[in-house]
């Protein structure tokens, strides 16, 4: 997309504008015109047409324009620009597209070179201070309010003119490596005309090579027998570096001319001492441009990372800490599957309500997100109608496990208690949940466009298969033996209790899992009291050893409510209460 953005510093407003191929607009003050800039009375109310041709763009004058037309500082009827470049109508820079192929000098060596170290600059006075300063004042907000590094290059080049009174030209340049210098945006005050042409070898010794402030003077008196493009107009010119990693590159391009006629030959010493506080001002925003961009770098990082991280984990990670961390690596890790109960089943029955189908799944998933994201787990995936949540990464804590299964009895109480509300958007859904606990890879994984942050191993399809089991043994959380070792004695009666439910062999699994209910605390869940866990105890220990009468009697004391019970009845009424003569105390899972 082909855009026009004019940009005005005094007014501090802007406005853009697509440009389509062969499509003439009208620019002017007039509020009919096709881009209008009512904020500038030096526009004529009907002053350029602007028309795309290939890849330039064409500007004409109307001749009924009384205002002028600048471009690269000389006043035309007429001009075509490539990407990049820009012209100025009044008080108005009007910047084309979002790339330029700069235009550089490579200057022999100027009579002087001065390099600033910090302590130099510290001991430097400003002329102007109050000027200064108000300038640097609104710095802060002129980076923030810039939508695009274009938008704020063109933004900054104002600012330099604005605080740097004598400098006749500014630009915002970067340099890599070998690569040579680019210069991003530059500006020329209007009653000065040419084109403006850096020193590469200036841009290389400020920012790569000595990364400090240099400035470069000429005797003015070479001006028309220079080689050097650079010096036949300028007296001076100094780069100054943007330090930091979220500017890496970046420097500070200033040039301009001596005031001769108030300082004469040999009296320029108020001229450089004004020059002195340019590049101490050129220092400090510098310093600003810094801290801003990198106060916004870590807030867009913290907003992608707040989409998988819960705060708690965020503050461990510290506002500095090395994305490196985030690679993947093997842990210990906790993983939780929640899957919702219903939808598929609902899905069917409300093919005219999809859309409000989603927005209750959409529910349902954030119910799922805010208890994992609460205990302090990572979002690793959604699948539809289920989410994956883990612990023990990218900091690994001693209550990883124990806020797995916190989490995990916060969503079976958010839709327990919305079961019986008709109207509500839970009702009439159930949720499986399965936690399991060991070895894994976590870390973000991706390309360089699309990044997720997830976990593989045994533990995650163990996980998995736990959740699909919570509809064979009809429970809503299910443990495996490896977390319950883990929490057994961690988790207080006030918070949850556990009951061991059988020794299973998942289908198309060759290990036998020990698998345990977690419950919710007796206050909470007093259907199941403390005698009917104790009961149930004696019944899994009795089915274990093969002793399937005196399993089936203690579980005829649990209330019939209670539907984990169904799983061990069938399994013995199917034998006529006697266990197979090869019994192993393992039931092998027929489906997953």
């Amino acid at each position: 997309m082909t855009e026009l953005m004019a940009e005005c510093a005094e007014s501090q407003n802007r406005a853009t504008v697509v440009i389509e191929s062969d499509k003439p607009l009208a620019v002017g003050r007039d509020e009919q015109c096709d881009f209008a800039i009512p904020w500038d009375k030096s526009i004529s109310r009907k002053h350029v047409e602007v028309r795309l041709v290939g890849e330039c763009l064409r500007v004409r004058r109307f001749a009924v324009a009384a205002n002028p037309l600048f471009h690269r500082g000389a006043q035309v009827e007429s001009c075509e620009l490539e990407p990049g470049d820009h012209f100025v109508l009044g008080h108005t820079t009007f910047l084309f597209s979002d790339a330029r192929t700069p235009r550089l000098s490579t200057p022999t060596q100027p009579v002087e070179e001065v390099a600033f170290s910090r302590d130099d600059l510290r001991r430097i006075q400003f002329l102007d201070a109050d000027r200064r300063i108000e300038v640097l004042t609104h710095l802060p907000d002129v980076i923030w309010g810039a939508r695009t590094d274009e938008e704020l290059f063109v933004r900054l080049t104002t600012t330099l003119l604005a605080g740097i009174a004598g400098a006749e030209a500014a630009a915002v340049v970067s340099i890599a490596g070998d690569e040579p210098p680019v210069i991003e945006h530059w500006e020329r005050r209007l009653e000065v005309a040419g084109e403006f042409r850096p020193s590469t070898r200036l841009i290389k010794a400020a920012v790569l090579e000595k990364e400090q402030s240099i400035l470069h003077v000429w005797e003015s008196e070479e001006h028309h027998q220079a080689d050097y493009t650079i010096t036949q107009e300028f007296d001076w010119a100094f780069c100054t570096p943007v330090r930091g990693a979220a500017t890496q590159g970046w420097g500070l391009y200033l040039a301009g001319r001596f005031d001769r006629a108030a300082n004469p030959a040999g009296q320029l010493d108020t001229s450089e001492q004004q020059l002195r506080g340019d590049v101490k001002f050129a220092e400090l925003m510098a310093e600003i441009i810094s801290a801003v961009r990198q106060v916004n770098r870590l807030e867009r990082q913290q907003a992608g990372l707040r989409q998988f991280f819960a705060p708690r984990i965020l503050s461990s990670l510290g506002d500095g800490f090395d994305t490196k961390s985030l690679d993947p690596r093997e842990c210990d890790v906790t993983v939780l599957f929640c899957d919702l109960r219903g939808f598929s089943k609902q899905a069917e029955g409300a093919r005219d309500e999809l859309i409000h189908l989603l927005d209750r799944v959409s529910q349902a998933l954030g119910v799922m997100t805010h208890h994992i994201s609460e205990h302090g787990g990572v979002i690793g995936d959604y699948q539809g109608d289920a989410a994956m949540g883990f612990w023990g990464w990218p900091v690994a804590t001693d209550s990883a496990a124990l806020d797995a299964c916190r989490a995990a009895l916060g969503i079976r109480a958010a839709f327990a208690a919305t079961a019986g509300k008709k109207d509500h958007a839970l009702a009439d859904f159930q949720m499986g949940i399965g936690i399991a606990h060991g070895r894994a890879v976590a870390g973000k994984i991706g390309t360089t466009n699309h990044v997720k942050v997830t976990v593989f191993g045994p533990v995650v399809n163990l996980a998995s298969r736990l959740e699909g089991m919570t509809k064979q043994l009809r429970v809503p959380i299910l443990l495996d033996e490896a977390l319950v070792e883990r929490i057994q004695d961690e988790l207080t009666p006030e918070e949850g209790r556990i009951r061991k439910l059988a020794r299973v062999l998942p289908y198309g699994m060759q290990t036998p899992v020990t698998v345990s209910e977690l419950l919710p605390s007796e206050a909470a869940f007093p259907e199941l009291t403390a005698a009917h866990l104790e009961s149930y105890e004696h019944a899994v220990t009795n089915f274990l050893a093969g002793d399937w009468e005196q399993s089936y009697r203690a579980l005829h004391d649990i209330p019939p409510s209670d539907r984990a019970q169904d799983f061990l009845n069938v399994l013995i009424a199917q034998h006529n209460r006697q266990a197979p003569g090869d019994w192993d105390g393992i039931v092998k899972l027929p489906s997953k």
